[in-house]
């Protein structure tokens, strides 16, 4: 899209980069002067707001199964690395680099691939969203992470001018940053091949705008958050259950403020825990109450644990979670499944999610090229030594065996390394013809022996000779 703005807003038209700023009604009257001027046709007439609003960035830096997940998560979503791909036959073909995925390997002063993905995973934790804006100054450009809170997705339809989000003809118009929420002079307008919007759980009620992993189990995890305050609750009571102490009705109102604090200065905390209680006359206590075991408080805990970890998508085994750690869990088959679980099921959705959001902001060398990502030598996904052995023998032996049926040698090699028998080419003869594994020499004509000499041997009149000594043909 033109930089159109620049010009309705009477601000230049120099080539390069500069922020506009301007309040929403700029906007709003730029784009209705630019339809009717002609400049923008595909834009639409009004115009509507998605916003991410609140984030959750509190429950993920006070809980700590949220950011038990969280962490798991960011450790290894990280570790990819970016390259570009031509896809064929649906799947990826060989991946390759350029000079344009500069910026996404140092996409600010000191940061690196790593840093960025640690960033956009955050993001989408607390807030669902992550936005990255590529920065061109002449010929140099970097990336800035902006806050979702922050961020106003902006919306235009012609079809449903009260309602555009809910419209069928919908249009992404640009993203407006407001710093603190201000919609004033600080409000800057970006095109949509300015930012890469990275969401990989949509919203239901929402057209553009994600949501958190932490949204569908908010729930669990406020009532973990209960569990640990009745925890310190418990403690700072003695680490006893609530207790009823009841007076004779001689016992004045005073006498009874007096014994209780008495009674919480030498019990009341974990630090008096266990200390002989003495009542005088006519006091009696009574527990109210149950204790841990009672609760089976471990076991509460631990099952919404394993419900927040299954909203994260990372198996409750991989992080260390009581319910993971229990039975069958620890074996060394399923502890491997649940690796695979969480490579194969979320990563490969968040990391194919992230590279096609950060295409947005790239140029890519051809029509043909797309952004993937790449997960060679990550140890994640490393395989067990055994394993990687057995595979290694399996694909030395699919080799000779194709190289045995009259496959070339680097064909073969080429077509197991990237899975794809399309890339076996046969060997052939001067004038190109396949031959099969038994001809892979130039076939022998019909009128040399083995040793290199004539024919059948005769005897000068064009009868054959005797057969040879020893009855042979």
């Amino acid at each position: 899209m033109a930089r159109w703005w620049q010009r309705l807003l009477g601000r230049g038209g120099e080539p390069e980069h500069t922020e506009q700023r301007g309040t929403t009604q700029d906007w709003v009257d730029a784009v209705l002067a630019a339809q009717e001027a002609g400049v923008l046709q595909t834009t639409m007439g009004t115009l509507d707001e998605e916003q991410v609003g609140s984030t959750l960035s509190g429950l993920v830096k006070s809980n700590g199964p949220v950011w038990a997940l969280t962490l798991a998560r960011m450790q290894v979503f990280s570790q990819a690395r970016f390259q570009w791909t031509r896809f064929e036959r649906g799947g990826t073909g060989d991946l390759f680099g350029s000079p344009e995925l500069g910026v996404l390997e140092r996409p600010w002063p000191g940061g690196t691939t790593a840093d960025l993905l640690a960033r956009m995973e955050l993001d989408v934790t607390s807030a669902g969203n992550a936005y990255v804006r590529r920065l061109r100054r002449g010929r140099t450009s970097r990336l800035v992470r902006l806050r979702p809170d922050w961020v106003t997705i902006i919306l235009g339809s012609n079809e449903d001018p009260d309602h555009p989000a809910d419209a069928a003809d919908v249009e992404l118009l640009g993203y407006a940053y407001m710093p603190r929420g201000d919609r004033g002079d600080r409000m800057i307008f970006l095109e949509p091949d300015e930012v890469a919007h990275y969401a990989p759980y949509p919203d239901p009620d929402a057209v553009f705008i994600g949501m958190s992993w932490i949204t569908p189990v908010i729930k669990d995890v406020i009532g973990d958050n209960l569990q640990t305050d009745h925890k310190r609750a418990f403690l700072r009571n003695a680490a006893t259950p609530n207790s009823v102490i009841k007076f004779d009705s001689s016992i004045s109102m005073e006498q009874v403020k007096e014994f209780k604090e008495l009674f919480e200065a030498e019990h009341q905390g974990a630090a008096n825990a266990y200390k002989t209680l003495f009542l005088g006359g006519g006091a009696d206590m009574t527990p109210v109450g149950k204790d841990f075991q009672q609760l089976e408080f471990a076991v509460t805990q631990g099952k919404a644990e394993s419900r927040v970890a299954s909203a994260a998508g990372v198996p409750p085994s991989w992080v260390g979670f009581s319910e993971g750690l229990q039975g069958s869990a620890l074996n060394a088959g399923n502890f491997t499944s649940a690796r695979r679980r969480f490579s194969d099921g979320t990563l490969q959705h968040l990391w194919s999610n992230a590279a096609t959001s950060l295409e947005t902001i790239l140029t890519p060398p051809d029509d043909r090229a797309a952004l993937w990502f790449a997960t060679r030598g990550m140890p994640f996904l490393a395989m067990d030594a055994q394993d990687q052995a057995s595979v290694q023998q399996q694909e030395a032996n699919t080799i000779v065996a194709l190289v045995k049926d009259g496959f070339t040698h680097e064909s073969a090699v080429d077509a197991v390394i990237n899975q794809d028998w399309t890339r076996l080419a046969p060997h052939t003869d001067e004038q190109g013809r396949p031959l099969m594994s038994v001809q892979l020499q130039p076939p022998m004509s019909s009128d040399q022996n083995d040793d290199g000499s004539g024919g059948d041997p005769d005897n000068g009149d064009g009868e054959p000779g005797p057969a040879p000594a020893g009855g042979g043909t």
